[in-house]
């Protein structure tokens, strides 16, 4: 038979073909279910095709059953082979060795490929890690046989079986809740093996473990073999960033520069973060003006520490690992932190006793500002309040009690983190409310 366009048709058209089944073999055979693309039925899988007898019912008695092989050729070169029907049972012999199979009966064809294990055999031999390794892969060499078991579908297309071959080891997965590397028990899927493995490669030391395959499996006879331990090469890690806020009512905030969304008014404290794998046996972190860190201002050697940025503008900070060898590196991302320029506002009035929580203390409004000493004084020259706070107020107090109501001057020198100094001396009118009423109601009444 030579006619590829009917034998393309292979269980897809008529009634739905019935499965084969399998007399005289040592083993359960394997069902392997077939794409609908390749024309068959399905693809079985026997330990061994020697004296295997092939059976099929037939779906009417009076129905001509026909029975054909066919090579990696396709179905277009079938040939007819001897089939012994009794009733609806029809049987014909396998042949020794991989091969596909097609029954007609009337207008139903069923299609379907036989695998002979014997041709295909398992043989795990050694696993070693190879002696140079790649950053990122893991590189191991086999000896033994587990190479891609084929068949071919109606059409003479050569495709593959999976043997799900399963390569496990140890290795560490980040946890961002807990911002550290736990322990993960890693597995890889293998549809076969050639001389060499690779597979991402593990972070911490661990030995490798191959086993399968899934036939072998199937018929108790599955088969493992382990690794000599490798010592893990690959560095990873992982960085954060966490910013101290103050709660502060009387400092300007700072839109950032470009992306960055650290900074603001100086001065700024962050808390830098690194996290990383067991190979990571150098690490820093690089403090710099440039971004492409061609001057370091400060290096860190601690994973976790503080930094409090100072200076008006951009500053760049990143983490670099390296292991012992120096062969795998890792550079983190970039953390822009930018800080804007300084100012500072004073007040001239406010009102300490006539409107609580309305303009009720003294205060500076002000934006990185990194140095500040203010001193207040009455009119005689005595020292009312003095701060290098400028967060901290004035509530017009001295000594406990309220100060009257009046003229006061202050002294201020401050320094911003753009390097602007201010030398600021002034006056501050002290307001005070008397409670009064009139025949109309309720009022109040401005007293200096």
């Amino acid at each position: 038979m030579k006619d590829a366009a009917i034998f393309a048709l292979c269980a897809l058209t008529g009634l739905q073909a019935v499965a084969v089944g399998f007399e005289g073999v040592p083993d359960t055979p394997v069902t392997v279910k077939a794409d609908a693309s390749t024309g068959l039925e399905a693809v079985y899988v026997l330990s061994s095709t020697v004296g295997v007898t092939m059976v099929y019912e037939s779906a009417g008695q009076n129905d001509d059953v026909r029975w054909y092989r066919f090579s990696n050729l396709g179905g277009a070169y079938a040939e007819e082979i001897a089939a012994v029907r009794q009733g609806s049972r029809v049987t014909a012999q396998a042949s020794d060795g991989d091969m596909g199979y097609i029954i007609e009966e009337g207008s139903r064809r069923t299609c379907y490929w036989v695998c002979d294990y014997s041709r295909h055999t398992l043989d795990l031999g050694t696993l070693v890690p190879a002696s140079e390794q790649n950053c990122g892969t893991a590189v191991l060499e086999f000896t033994g046989s587990a190479g891609e078991i084929p068949f071919y579908t109606i059409n003479g297309r050569r495709q593959t079986i999976s043997r799900e071959l399963e390569l496990e080891y140890t290795s560490l997965q980040f946890d961002e809740e807990t911002f550290v590397y736990n322990t993960s028990a890693e597995t890889h899927g293998f549809e076969s093996v050639g001389s060499m493995l690779n597979v991402t490669a593990p972070l911490c030391d661990t030995s490798f473990r191959l086993s399968g395959d899934r036939f072998l499996s199937a018929w108790g006879r599955g088969q493992s073999i382990d690794s000599p331990s490798m010592t893990a090469t690959t560095v990873e890690a992982h960085t954060r960033a966490t910013q101290q806020q103050r709660e502060v009512d009387n400092e300007q905030s700072s839109d950032a520069g470009g992306e960055s969304t650290l900074g603001g008014s100086a001065p700024c404290e962050i808390t830098f973060e690194a996290a990383v794998t067991d190979a990571a046996v150098y690490h820093e972190w690089q403090i710099s003006r440039d971004p492409e860190f061609g001057i370091n201002e400060n290096t860190f050697s601690e994973l976790t520490f503080d930094y409090t940025f100072r200076e008006n503008g951009t500053t760049y900070v990143r983490f670099v690992a390296n292991n012992a060898e120096g062969t795998c590196e890792y550079v983190g991302n970039t953390f822009e932190v930018f800080i804007g320029e300084s100012k500072l506002e004073i007040p001239n009035a406010f009102s300490p006793e006539g409107s609580p929580g309305v303009n009720d203390e003294w205060k500076v409004s002000y934006r990185s500002i990194v140095s500040f000493e203010c001193s207040i004084f009455n009119r005689w020259g005595t020292l009312l309040f003095s701060t290098s706070d400028p967060s901290q107020g004035w509530d017009g107090k001295h000594g406990g009690k309220y100060v009257p109501a009046g003229v006061y001057f202050y002294v201020i020198k401050a320094r911003g983190a753009d390097g602007v100094e201010y030398n600021k001396a002034g006056d501050i009118n002290i307001i005070k409310f008397k409670q009064g009423t009139s025949s109309g109601g309720s009022a109040t009444t401005p007293t200096e």
